[in-house]
């Protein structure tokens, strides 16, 4: 059986390559030597194949693409360095193998024939975005075939779920396969930086980067479509298709360097897989989350409500507690429904109750579409019990939600959510949504959850 042995993320800068930035390239170093690194490594793996996964060759709006010519070849000639080329054999069984597998799970892919690339007015070269990262592989390494996708402008569970047609092919054909994401962080990170400056760039890059250390999947494809939007990246989409090449694995990542010198991001980092469980991108490994999963999807297909299903924890079955069940879409916000203290005889009834409401009865949003139920992510908060509290000095907006009275009215906040990052604005929020002022009189209690996500 065939494996994926290397996960990579690198950069694109043709400067870092000595032919095309000559003098220049010492203003890169860090991410010469952070290439030469993961090159040594990769040369230690001895793929059979590497697979790189592109922003930059042609790009469609609804289908990933996939270079099938025999013999891929390209040059740095756009860069003042024609005769610096490569050039490789494609491994075009595995093309065939990664579209079927893709097409299972009805993310479409078009084979990029000489033909079809003219239809397209297709670049015939490999372009630079993967051009780059091979030009460091092919100093430590050259034995391998090479497969060539450019990401597209479809959903990122999209993308996630090319990363699994991707990893069942490598497995089906029995390949030793290293995956390469080709992408630069934020292009806003100076005043000078080509896209111009955006404070959101930093933060992006920060965040990525927090993301690639813990293996966080969830993390990335949570992350808000505003904040990447901002951010002017191209690493996005081709990180996700990584991501899923090692779904059902746990993930550890390794940032190998990082540097910003032209106001562009530019990281290389390897994602080290764990233990795998074989855990499909479609099934959540946390029953609390699937159960909410199920029972939206359910619910918005038929009508109908499930019951209870069998096989959940104990907990699930004999405890009783306030639920949240939150939904989002590309990062954002889809729907949030739940109860402070318990309305059903255990926590399983809590969260089929509240999943339902919060993908159909959320005031601030439309009802789920059916056609949206690929693209959410749910978390379900079990609530601890609330205690009284007599000032702001006993609230941590990482570790208690909050919630406020004044005689009818009552407004709740979660604890640990994205950009509430101070008591006040915690307490500030949770009154506005009781509609209580800020000059009245009220009470406070806190409250632990625990998140699944």
């Amino acid at each position: 059986m065939g494996k994926i042995l290397g996960t990579f993320i690198f950069p694109h800068p043709p400067i870092m390559v000595e032919e095309v930035g000559k003098s220049e390239t010492k203003k890169v170093s860090s991410s010469i030597d952070g290439a030469l690194e993961a090159s040594e490594r990769i040369a230690a793996i001895k793929p059979d194949v590497i697979v790189i996964i592109t922003p930059h060759g042609t790009m469609l709006r609804d289908a990933m693409a996939i270079v099938a010519d025999e013999r891929l070849k390209g040059s740095f000639d756009r860069f003042g360095a024609p005769e610096t080329m490569l050039s490789f054999d494609n491994d075009l069984e595995l093309v065939d193998k990664i579209i079927e597998q893709a097409h299972k799970r009805q993310v479409y892919c078009i084979p990029m024939h000489e033909d079809v690339k003219r239809t397209y007015r297709a670049d015939p070269g490999i372009d630079h975005g993967a051009l780059v990262p091979l030009y460091f592989v092919t100093k430590k390494y050259k034995r391998f075939k090479l497969l060539h996708i450019t990401y597209s402008l479809l959903s990122r569970k999209q993308h996630y779920k090319l990363g699994t047609a991707i990893r069942d092919a490598v497995a089906e054909l029995d390949r030793r396969a290293v995956i390469i994401a080709s992408g630069d962080l934020s292009h806003r990170l100076t005043k000078n930086a080509p896209a111009g400056f955006d404070p959101s760039g930093s933060e992006y890059d920060k965040k990525y980067m927090e993301i690639i250390k813990k293996g966080d999947v969830e993390g990335m494809l949570s992350m808000p479509d505003k904040l990447i939007e901002s951010a002017g990246e191209c690493a996005y989409n081709s990180t996700v298709v990584l991501m899923g090449c090692l779904d059902g694995c746990s993930i550890k990542g390794e940032i190998i360097s990082y540097e910003g010198p032209f106001g562009v991001g530019y990281c290389i980092a390897e994602l080290h897989a764990g233990e795998c469980t074989g855990r499909k991108a479609e099934k959540s490994s946390d029953p609390y989350v699937q159960l909410a999963a199920d029972t939206l999807e359910a619910y918005v297909r038929t009508g109908r409500k499930i019951g209870v299903p069998e096989g959940l924890p104990d907990e699930m079955y004999t405890r009783r507690a306030g639920v949240f069940v939150s939904l989002k879409k590309y990062g954002e916000l889809r729907g949030c429904i739940g109860t402070i203290g318990p309305t059903t005889k255990n926590i399983a009834e809590e969260i089929i109750q509240n999943a339902i409401s919060a993908g159909t009865r959320d005031p601030r949003f439309l009802p789920v579409e059916e056609r949206e139920l690929p693209d959410l992510v749910y978390s379900v908060d079990v609530l601890g019990e609330p205690e009284p509290i007599k000032s702001k000095a006993e609230l941590d907006v990482k570790k208690y939600g909050v919630i406020v009275r004044s005689g009818y009215r009552s407004g709740l906040l979660l604890p640990n959510l994205d950009g509430v990052d101070s008591v006040d604005y915690q307490v500030d929020i949770a009154l506005r949504k009781a509609g209580i002022g800020n000059n009245e009189p009220y009470k406070m209690e806190r409250f632990e959850v625990v998140r699944h996500y």
